[in-house]
């Protein structure tokens, strides 16, 4: 499951990566290579992006399954 306080690079890991990314990237994160992705948690990631992180969580765990 993914959560907020979870590293990016690490919620890539949770399932089948590409979903995960596709998900990422509807919300402008394209740059899953770069060193905030590796730092910043979804949450952080959501907040900088102006998006709900409840809509993407939900959105990225339903990518995971």
């Amino acid at each position: 499951m993914i959560t907020g306080d979870m590293l990016v690079g690490d919620a890539l890991k949770q399932g089948d990566p590409q979903k995960i990314f596709d998900v990422l990237a509807s919300y402008g994160m394209h740059c899953m290579g770069c060193v905030l992705a590796r730092g910043e948690t979804v949450a952080q990631a959501a907040a900088v992006h102006g998006v709900s992180v409840e809509e993407m969580l939900e959105k990225l765990n339903a990518a995971a399954e």
